[in-house]
């Protein structure tokens, strides 16, 4: 994923060596990380994920954590955090709630670096639209498919931008598209960014 070698480039611009990678699942894009240096800390609710993740590294076992960030040290805080394909999970409300919880975990100075749903998206397979807002952004139910039953959010850029007010951006909102093979239709439309926290934190710092 292109993505990932933006997330090592930045690290290494802004002198990043330890992160949190949310929602890691069995280490698709944390390994690579830890192969390029940098020491992460992997975070999935999926407690069978994560022990495929110990099982591949046994020697991190300890760095891979099943829960959410509640289970996390309320004060712990990384100076790289990562979010791939996992806050769009929820309605608006609890989609930027995600948001706005991962913020809370980057240290000053430090990177947070999100993959997310954009709104251009031809959403596939059956679904209802069960909000809709002027910054573009929307959340559907989906009624077939892997996601049958569950409520995703589909940002707007507009959206996403308000999210970070203050927040310097490393590499800019920018969308990446691929068309779906038969029997999807459309495209799948999602946003990619880095963002520098801009505010100074005393006391808390990164702490392994």
């Amino acid at each position: 994923m292109a993505f990932l070698a933006d997330v090592i480039t930045a690290a290494g611009t802004v002198g990043v060596g330890q992160g949190l990678h949310i929602g890691c699942g069995n280490g698709r894009h944390l390994l690579p990380l830890l192969d390029a240096g940098i020491d992460m800390t992997g975070l999935d609710i999926s407690a069978e994920a994560i022990a495929q993740l110990r099982a591949r590294r046994p020697d991190r076992a300890d760095r891979f954590v099943h829960g959410d960030l509640t289970v996390l040290p309320p004060q712990q805080r990384w100076p790289l955090v990562l979010g791939i394909q996992v806050f769009q999970h929820g309605d608006r409300r609890t989609a930027h709630h995600h948001v706005r919880a991962a913020q809370q975990r980057v240290t000053a100075g430090g990177l947070l670096c999100l993959r997310v749903n954009a709104a251009s998206t031809d959403v596939w397979p059956d679904h209802e639209v069960t909000e809709r807002h002027p910054d573009g952004g929307f959340t559907v139910g989906y009624l077939a498919g892997p996601k049958s039953g569950l409520d995703i959010h589909f940002f707007g850029a507009t959206e996403l931008s308000r999210l970070f007010a203050g927040w310097t951006p490393i590499l800019p909102v920018r969308a990446d598209t691929s068309w779906r093979q038969p029997p999807g239709v459309g495209q799948w439309t999602q946003w990619e960014a880095i963002w520098q926290h801009p505010h100074q934190r005393p006391g808390l710092e990164w702490e392994g």
